[in-house]
């Protein structure tokens, strides 16, 4: 009889645990998501064509401490990936240290705005919002940061406009040399053979690149991760933490923005093709690019196993910046997203992040020019 209390004891936690994976997956799949994607408030403060730049609400009881910091989304994505969810946020990660945050995020394109270059982003969004988050924080320097194509603008911006005010240039997935990017190889070598008349024309016609065809393309870099993914829900449905990130990361997925139709053409003829930002300096439509002017500390980190932007083609930036005191190429775990936005950002990705804005936040950075 003790035997038989003995195995019904051992049971029960067995069942508990299953009732648990089945309120996790019915509030998941029925009852809207069980993450709390709130965004970290902010107030804007200064608006223009494809430009609303947001200042972070400091956090109540936090001394402000570290020079200002501005999030720079790559085009096509929601800026919500520097603010992916409550408790796993970058955004939220630094207004509770103290750091003045602000982000420029650009709003789904409409109308005229849609045929944009990355010129426009280059010359007059990103410096528009680096100099009202340098007035708005006292007239102090800025460190930026942006993802995958929000860094290569970013890079770019400190190359042509050295008169900025920018502190510090930190990309996270950020290739520079398409090359060294195996899944690209097939869309070079159609390139190649059609003169990139076959994509080329379909985007001209189209005018941009609609979201929903974005998100396709974004889904595809994990296609076998897609594949899984019931199989993975029903594995892991006792892990409630696992299914917020999943929902978090399904909303930035499914909910991407159009790509503008030149900046399309551009990444596609110039930089997939041509590869051109590889060497290190090419004439861009108004102004020559040499990344050789920057002379400011620069850090790139790279996914262990991102598909989109490989290890290779984001150190690479290590060889065409012969004037940068400080190059960081730390190596961190995840994918395209997830190396930004994962479960180990915060004791990785993050903290390479943080150590090196601290580095910068007091002394003037130095120079070859110095040496």
């Amino acid at each position: 009889m003790a035997d038989t209390e003995h195995r019904k004891t051992k049971k029960m936690p067995m069942v508990d645990i299953n009732r648990d994976g089945v309120v996790n997956l019915w509030d998941f799949l029925v009852k809207g998501g069980i993450a709390d994607t709130t965004r970290t408030p902010s107030d804007i403060i200064d608006t223009g064509r494809t430009r609303e730049v947001h200042r972070y609400i400091k956090a109540k009881g936090v001394r402000s401490k570290g020079l200002p910091l501005l999030f720079i989304p790559p085009l096509g994505s929601q800026s919500s990936c520097f603010d992916l969810r409550r408790g796993l946020s970058l955004a939220e990660d630094f207004v509770k240290r103290g750091r003045p945050t602000y982000l420029v995020d650009y709003g789904p394109l409409k109308g005229e705005d849609r045929k944009v270059g990355i010129e426009h982003f280059v010359n007059d969004v990103i410096p528009a919002a680096i100099r009202k988050v340098s007035e708005d924080a006292g007239g102090r320097p800025v460190h930026i940061l942006g993802w995958s194509l929000g860094g290569i603008m970013s890079l770019t911006t400190a190359a042509v406009h050295t008169e900025l005010p920018i502190q510090t240039v930190t990309m996270v997935g950020s290739p520079f040399d398409f090359s060294k990017n195996p899944t690209l190889a097939p869309v070079r070598a159609i390139g190649k053979v059609t003169g990139g008349r076959l994509i080329g024309t379909g985007v001209k016609i189209a005018g941009s690149i609609p979201a929903p065809l974005v998100s396709i393309g974004f889904k595809a870099t994990s296609l076998p991760v897609y594949l899984k993914k019931p199989r993975t829900l029903w594995s892991k449905r006792n892990d409630r933490e696992f299914l917020e990130q999943i929902q978090a990361v399904d909303s930035i997925m499914n909910n991407m923005l159009a790509y503008p139709g030149r900046a399309t053409l551009q990444m596609y003829h110039r930089i997939a093709l041509r590869n051109e930002i590889a060497a290190g300096h090419f004439q861009g439509p108004n102004v020559y690019v040499d990344y050789a002017n920057v002379r400011i500390p620069v850090l790139n980190a790279a996914g262990r196993t991102d598909v989109l932007a490989p290890v290779p083609a984001v150190q690479h930036v290590g060889n065409i910046l012969p004037n940068s005191p400080d190059v960081r190429l730390p190596i961190v775990p995840g994918g395209h997203l997830g190396m930004l936005t994962g479960t180990k950002a915060p004791e990785t990705t993050w903290v390479e992040i943080n150590n090196f804005l601290a580095d910068y936040d007091r002394k003037r950075p130095a120079t070859k020019a110095d040496d």
